[in-house]
């Protein structure tokens, strides 16, 4: 039986499993000439076998997001767009910059230059939280200025953290012990010891003004290392959180040499970080491979250290790290995550999509909703498609199966159900064309209902409504909720199918998700 999804140029043949099963299909839009070197309308044919061998696929890709900095988390704003991303992730962890901030109130000191502490703002922070179910993944940074080498040393972000040294190394422990013990004692180290610290960010870059660089970091990690163990043993502390993938291989050397304590390696890398930062080569790497491909060369990095079984969590990453409105803010977002989550499979234990929200205020107060910002959602709480792209996804099953493809995953839930991605992935920067792709499933028997749920330009995506507006600044709030409403996802039609066989033709950046069952 052939079917159509509607506006968004999908065409589909299935047929029902003998087991009667559900079937879910998350379905894309792909150049193969981006990924395969084939022209952009060739037709495709994939072999899918319900039987096929298989190995555990945990969500890597959703079980934490960044979000800005720490004071944000107090914002009626910024707690909305956390429950609006646990809604649709259940996400574990949250990671923010700036827990040692001046505006947090953690650090001061008296008259005599002891140390004041005052945790009201952080206990409020952490609280809210854990209260809506989600874990602090703790970045200790940045300096106060009571304790800086130098007060001038501010990093250019709006908020001007500072980004020195300490004056003092031994008066940068006592505040990250404080700090830790009070953690303890305010939430008992049973749930502290599931949360993770995190030392510095990015120190291989502008976030640090050490000289030089790598080797007062690695006195930084160490200091900060031993004063949270000095809490307990049970809580776990890592690094060196560096961008572009950089010295996790001489930071576990120098951990190993030292006996330092290192419990995971973290570090970031974006689609638009240079080979010749990341990789030391003059390459043109397509921004279909440059994160995964930096994710590879750090597992085997770690697998290759003296500490081989060193978790790696990737703290931070995106398509871009600079504000371009036609990558994070468009439907371009959803065949680019299927294919990263494809590529990125097995080497590493939690990626940090950056960032849940464009609560942020890196560059300053947002001055228009879709300025290209990193976050699912848009201010005001306005989904974009990545956001729906992200409820889709999620629908993965845990346990994936193997296919002869570059442009399929296949998965199957716990109920028995199969979960399928599928996309044809374009470049923001092509124009495209619809794609056609046809599947065989072996293994399938008689009829099946299909469910049938499409993010693309037109479906899922605040765009098109936003541009009817005439692309307003500052919407007013009958626009904000038209915005919302049109960024929601279309209600799921269903179809009555048979036959064993799909085929689809795909507009540019189309994603969808079909359940197929009884």
């Amino acid at each position: 039986m052939h079917t159509s999804i509607g506006a968004s140029g999908c065409h589909l043949v299935f047929a029902q499993n003998v087991r009667g099963v559900w079937l879910i299909l998350v379905l894309g839009a792909l150049t193969a000439a981006a990924l395969r070197g084939q022209t952009t309308n060739s037709a495709q044919f994939i072999a899918i076998d319900t039987s096929a061998s298989s190995h555990s696929f945990p969500h890597f890709w959703e079980k934490m997001f960044g979000s800005g900095r720490a004071i944000l988390s107090l914002r009626d704003s910024y707690r909305n767009d956390l429950r609006e991303t646990k809604r649709i992730t259940e996400f574990e962890y949250v990671r923010f910059h700036a827990i040692f901030h001046d505006e947090d109130g953690l650090y001061d000191e008296d008259k005599d230059g002891g140390p004041v502490y005052n945790y009201s703002y952080a206990d409020q922070i952490y609280d809210g939280l854990l209260t809506n179910k989600v874990r602090p993944f703790i970045e200790l940074s940045f300096m106060p200025k009571k304790l800086t080498s130098d007060p001038k040393a501010f990093h250019p972000f709006w908020y001007q953290q500072n980004v020195a040294p300490p004056k003092d190394w031994g008066k940068w422990e006592q505040p990250i012990e404080n700090f830790a013990r009070h953690l303890v004692e305010r939430y008992g180290i049973d749930k502290v010891a599931q949360w993770y610290f995190e030392v510095w960010n990015e120190p291989n870059i502008d976030f640090w003004a050490g000289n030089p660089k790598e080797a007062t970091y690695y006195e930084l990690y160490d200091r900060a290392a031993r004063a949270i163990k000095g809490v307990s043993l049970r809580l776990r502390v890592g690094g060196p959180a560096t961008a572009q993938a950089a010295w996790v291989d001489h930071f576990l050397a120098h951990c190993k040499e030292k006996n330092v304590p290192v419990d995971f390696a973290s570090t970031h890398v974006y689609r638009n970080d240079r080979a010749e930062d990341v990789f030391g080569t003059h390459e043109n790497i397509p921004r279909t491979r440059m994160v995964c491909r930096a994710v590879k060369k750090v597992h085997d990095q770690i697998a290759a250290s003296p500490y081989p079984n060193t978790p790696l969590i990737w703290s931070e990453f995106n398509a871009s790290y600079m504000n371009e409105p036609a990558v994070t803010d468009t439907a371009f977002m959803g065949s680019w995550m299927a294919d990263t989550i494809r590529q990125c499979d097995g080497l590493t234990e939690m990626m940090s999509y950056w960032t849940s929200s464009d609560v942020s205020e890196e560059q300053g107060v947002v001055r228009t909703p879709f300025y290209g910002g990193f976050g699912l959602l848009a201010e005001r709480s306005i989904p974009k498609a990545a956001f729906n792209a992200f409820a889709l996804l999620h629908q993965l099953g845990d346990v994936r199966l193997e296919v002869n493809s570059e442009s399929v995953l296949v998965t199957r839930r716990k109920n028995g159900s199969l979960a399928i991605a599928a996309w044809n992935l374009l470049l923001p920067e092509e124009a495209g064309s619809p794609q056609t792709l046809t599947f065989h499933f072996k293994g399938l028997g008689s009829t099946h209902l299909a469910r049938i749920t499409v993010v693309d330009k037109e479906h899922g995506s605040p765009l098109p409504a936003w541009d009817k507006m005439g692309h307003p600044a500052l919407p007013t709030l009958a626009q904000i909720e038209a915005l919302r409403k049109a960024s929601s996802l279309p209600s799921a039609r269903q179809e009555n199918l048979t036959n064993d066989s799909l085929t689809l033709t795909l507009k540019p950046h189309a994603l969808a998700l079909i359940e197929v069952g009884k």
